[in-house]
């Protein structure tokens, strides 16, 4: 299988090393050279990367053609573009919805939204796609842990969540650094948090049948530390802020 990618930032980055470490059969891909930095350091490390100069060059000669640019470089250059309906065109494209790539693309094809994170890279995960599709859901399922949406109005609180993944880092940066302050090295700082934080997710997962309140309550013991640590939060708002941000991001991206 050859395949295609619009766009050469961060996510196809690991879209690419996350396919190109599986046991997927790919013989080609084929990549933008918007990005010299990126484009330039994958075909350097895989000898099957061929960069292009010209985006309609990619998708005539890719199977599947992923798009990975910004909603508002898709709105300019999608529609110029002419697709294949033998093609499986795959959008990484957050606020574009599959009514309207239906019509920028004009041509009868599968067509499916997906939501990778960097963590694909290592082929951890979850990877929601939108409409469910067996072909793309076996392709993302050697990557991480797909997970169907049939609901694109439903997809659109995927896309919300992961909005909050960079807060998620700074709250381990935020842990680190009082690490730091008190006298830790700070790569020992980082390991002890990350690892700590790596475990409790684990944790989370095995559990993950179960209402999570489970584990809120099951981490805390009458006047211990992580209830001393969960109430006090509550009372400076951590939480309802938290809900307040994903709100405010779903907001956004339902304007679009």
């Amino acid at each position: 299988m050859i395949l295609g990618f619009i766009g050469c930032g961060k996510i196809s980055y690991s879209v690419i090393t996350g396919i190109l470490s599986s046991k997927l059969n790919i013989k080609k891909i084929y990549i933008s050279k918007r990005n010299y930095k990126i484009s330039s350091h994958l075909r350097k490390k895989y000898k099957n990367i061929i960069v292009s100069n010209n985006n309609q060059e990619i998708i005539d000669k890719s199977n599947w053609v992923f798009l990975a640019v910004t909603p508002l470089v898709g709105e300019k250059i999608i529609k110029d573009l002419k697709f294949k309906s033998s093609q499986t065109i795959i959008s990484f494209i957050s606020s574009i919805t599959i009514p309207n790539l239906k019509k920028m693309i004009r041509i009868k094809a599968d067509i499916v939204r997906a939501i990778p994170l960097p963590p694909i890279s290592l082929r951890q995960g979850p990877i929601p796609i939108c409409p469910p599709n067996k072909k793309v859901k076996k392709f993302f399922d050697r990557l991480g842990s797909t997970v169907e949406i049939k609901n694109e109005k439903l997809s659109i609180n995927f896309w919300s969540t992961s909005g909050m993944m960079a807060s998620y880092y700074d709250l381990l940066r935020t842990m680190s650094d009082w690490l730091v302050k008190r006298g830790i090295k700070r790569l020992d700082a980082q390991k002890y948090i990350t690892s700590l934080f790596l475990a409790l997710s684990k944790d989370a997962v095995v559990n993950s049948k179960k209402n999570l309140k489970y584990l809120v309550k099951e981490s805390q013991t009458p006047k211990g530390l992580n209830e001393q640590g969960v109430n006090e939060l509550r009372k400076l708002g951590f939480y309802k802020s938290t809900e307040k941000t994903l709100n405010s991001i779903l907001k956004r991206l339902n304007k679009v």
